[in-house]
């Protein structure tokens, strides 16, 4: 069943219950009503003809003439009413019957003692005064002098009468629901295709989405819950599209990755090939072996260093390296590095230089700290030239804070997005100019100062440089 169709079921449902359970207490509360107003005419008729009755004649005797009953009857017949008269013996003198009727021992017992009884339906449960063709509803009611029973009237109505109105009730409450249910079932129409027009939105927006659209947007006004369902799916969809064109810059970083990795691998093998061929058919000259050996050891230590990269990538990205942590003094590891890449800098004309206190205590694996400040200056250099290249440390609250940083070329915002993710290159003609990025390096280092409980940020402005920050936080201190 379609959604409208459930809504307006609902909604019909609702209001007929609704007007089922009014209609009903109404009904009831107007039978009782009639009925008690019914009971309250006749006992007030009773108890009217029953004073006249005892005053027409000494000791009440005037109840059994003619002439009084004569009256009384012509007095209630304009009301529809029927009465019947027994004396102090239990006798039916009015109307005169062949039959000599009277009311059981136990009714008669009960009036006696000048007790009323009311009678809702003589042809229904217990009768009193017997089956009549026509249902009465009325009241037994006895006439005392003093405390002698002088005699008993029934008087009693049509029950059809009495429930007229009921009756009456019951024909306006079939019309109102008629009605109501007419235009409930208009008005429900009208909400449930307002309410499902908004649904009908989504559904369509959402088959969009799933054919690849991620541009689509559902205009709301935040009025109900399906208009914020609207903004959550405008944000899911703001979401999956940053999400997916992230994905496919992965995808092209990773193609450029393997076709860098095919190239490079595919030049130091072409060479060392060329090289073991001319060695073979001693193409090469006895003077040229050397050199010829020394340039294949340097293309296996390119194809070696690629593959290690790679290598070490994978272990500290899955947490299968061990970190063998211990306070040291994090200055030497720094003018370690500036000694070590001194020649690097030197290639490219650029200066290192190392800022920081004679005592700088660290705690870290001083071999992977080690690692993380040479790839970060071997960056820095690979994008400087004619430059500086600072080493700063220093230590703040529970940690020790170090900066690498440079005046190159720098970098724009969406490269800095995506710098420490694997095989990005913010340069990638650098990579063809054979400076040896391969992409890893800058990921490595995000992955070991994680593996470590640090953090590692960056600041940068194209033409203006780069600072690398990188805090490690003493022992206890860790944000794992």
């Amino acid at each position: 069943m379609k959604l409208i169709y459930q809504h307006m079921l609902g909604f019909l449902i609702i209001i007929i219950t609704t007007i089922s359970i009014i209609g009903y207490a109404e009904i009831d509360y107007a039978k009782n009503q009639a009925y008690s107003q019914n009971y309250q005419r006749m006992e007030n008729y009773a108890n009217s003809l029953g004073q006249l009755a005892i005053n027409e004649g000494e000791n009440g005797t005037a109840i059994l003439s003619d002439k009084f009953l004569a009256q009384l009857q012509f007095v209630l017949q304009g009301d529809d009413m029927q009465f019947r008269i027994f004396n102090d013996r239990n006798e039916q003198i009015y109307p005169k019957v062949p039959n000599q009727l009277k009311l059981s021992k136990k009714v008669f017992a009960t009036l006696s003692k000048g007790q009323e009884i009311r009678i809702k339906n003589n042809n229904v449960g217990r009768s009193y005064i017997g089956k009549t063709k026509d249902a009465y509803t009325g009241v037994l009611m006895p006439w005392m002098n003093g405390k002698k029973l002088v005699g008993i009237i029934w008087l009693g109505s049509r029950v059809k009468n009495v429930e007229r109105p009921i009756i009456m009730a019951k024909r306006n409450l079939i019309n109102a629901l008629i009605v109501t249910l007419v235009v409930g079932l208009v008005l429900s129409l009208i909400i449930s295709y307002y309410s499902t027009a908004k649904i009908k939105r989504l559904s369509r927006a959402t088959k969009k989405v799933e054919a690849g659209d991620f541009d689509v947007h559902l205009e709301h006004k935040n009025s109900d819950e399906i208009d914020q369902l609207a903004g959550n799916f405008n944000q899911m969809v703001k979401a999956l599209k940053e999400s997916n064109e992230e994905i496919e810059a992965q995808e092209k970083r990773r193609d450029q990755f393997m076709a860098d990795v095919a190239h490079e691998m595919r030049t130091p093998l072409t060479t060392i090939n060329g090289i073991l061929e001319g060695l073979q058919y001693d193409a090469i000259p006895e003077e040229s072996k050397p050199q010829s050996i020394s340039l294949m050891r340097h293309e296996t230590r390119r194809l070696i260093r690629l593959v290690n990269e790679n290598l070490d990538y994978e272990k500290i990205r899955s947490n299968q390296i061990t970190l063998y942590k211990s306070e040291f003094n994090a200055a030497d590891v720094l003018h370690d590095v500036q000694t070590q890449l001194q020649q690097n800098a030197k290639k490219a004309n650029d200066e290192v230089i190392v800022e920081c206190p004679e005592n700088l205590p660290i705690y870290a694996d001083r071999d992977r700290f080690t690692q993380i400040v040479v790839n970060l200056t071997q960056n820095a250099i690979q994008f400087t030239h004619n430059g500086k290249i600072q080493l700063l440390g220093r230590r703040i609250d529970h940690g020790v804070q170090i900066q690498i940083k440079d005046n190159g070329i720098g970098m724009n915002e969406n490269q800095m997005k995506y710098i420490f993710e694997r095989f990005f290159k913010a340069d990638p003609s650098r990579a063809r100019l054979g400076t040896g990025e391969s992409g890893l390096g800058l990921a490595i280092v995000s992955s070991l100062v994680k593996q470590h409980g640090g953090k590692i940020s960056v600041e940068s402005q194209p033409n203006k440089g780069s600072i690398f920050t990188v805090i490690i936080y003493d022992k206890g201190y860790s944000k794992k």
